[in-house]
């Protein structure tokens, strides 16, 4: 249920911000590269930490241009992270590859030289696999309807670039979610210590560079 909610409500941001959107209305498409650096949020998850470390965004975007000074940007990206995952004096690293999907809000200042804009927006994520390198576990091996690790994130973005003339991009973002994807340590948990209720949150900062057409 949650999952149907969170994808209908970012359906739903995108018609609401399409409404105004006619034939005049300038739409510009573009292509993004980043690296970004990834870890977890843990609470009531004893002696885990989670320490970032960089991997690969690839994807692209479209810009719906609202006002001179206001803007719509889904974008849709395909990523790589992993994180250093620390338990007491052992570590391990987590891997995953995904797709994300974020709309921003964005405002927009032109200059002479070209476009500075920043914006915030919600996003959709979703885990194709992750894994515990030295464990050899699949977070998202299912056991009695229950993975470890949740496929799904949603979460809050905000985004701040500037645009030159000739189209190139330079952007950073941050990303954090909001939804906590522990489901079922299982047998994790002879590894993992936890108290009260374990939650782990996504956390990414984005660099990188983008060409608009």
């Amino acid at each position: 249920m949650k999952k149907k909610t969170f994808l209908v409500s970012l359906i739903a941001l995108m018609t609401i911000g399409l409404t105004g959107v006619n034939a005049q209305t300038p739409i510009y498409w573009g292509v993004k590269g980043e690296m970004n650096l990834s870890n977890f949020l843990l609470s009531d998850l004893d002696q885990l930490s989670s320490k970032m470390k960089v991997g690969p965004n690839l994807g692209g975007f479209m810009r719906i241009e609202l006002h001179e000074n206001f803007a719509l940007q889904p974008e849709l990206s395909f990523f790589y992270r992993n994180a250093k995952m620390e338990v007491g004096s052992q570590d391990d690293t987590f891997t995953q590859w995904g797709m994300q999907l974020p709309i921003y809000a964005l405002g927009q200042y032109k200059t002479n030289g070209g476009l500075f804009y920043g914006g915030v927006g919600p996003f959709v994520g979703l885990g194709f696999d992750a894994n515990l390198d030295d464990l050899d576990i699949d977070l998202y091996e299912e056991t009695a309807g229950k993975t470890p690790m949740k496929r799904w994130d949603f979460g809050l973005g905000l985004l701040l670039g500037y645009e030159f003339n000739n189209g190139l991009q330079v952007n950073a973002g941050y990303q954090f979610g909001l939804v906590n994807q522990v489901d079922d340590l299982g047998g994790l948990d002879k590894v993992i210590k936890t108290t009260g209720d374990p939650k782990m949150r996504t956390q990414t900062v984005n660099v990188g560079v983008g060409y608009r057409f």
